[in-house]
């Protein structure tokens, strides 16, 4: 689609520059600075982790220095795991 938009003549030029350096026509430029635009203002969206924290006091005693995998085995253990 064709549209005529106004740019300030040093954007324009400094515009112009970047696409001749990178070796891609001004229009490219333009579309991937319009796309990035959207792609920044558009609402999140998708996964959201649900916060999962409960009150407590942490590890029990004697357990603050285990290593995840020994944390791991007691999870599971019973468990099949």
């Amino acid at each position: 689609m064709k549209t005529t938009i106004e740019i300030s003549d040093p954007v324009l030029s400094e515009a112009r520059r970047l696409a001749a350096r990178e070796g891609v026509p001004l229009r490219a430029l333009v579309e991937l600075g319009l796309r990035r635009v959207i792609a920044d203002k558009r609402p999140a969206t998708g996964f959201r982790l649900r916060r999962a924290s409960y009150k407590g006091d942490g590890l029990k005693a004697g357990l603050q220095a285990a290593s995840w995998e020994r944390l791991r085995e007691m999870a599971y253990e019973g468990h099949g795991g």
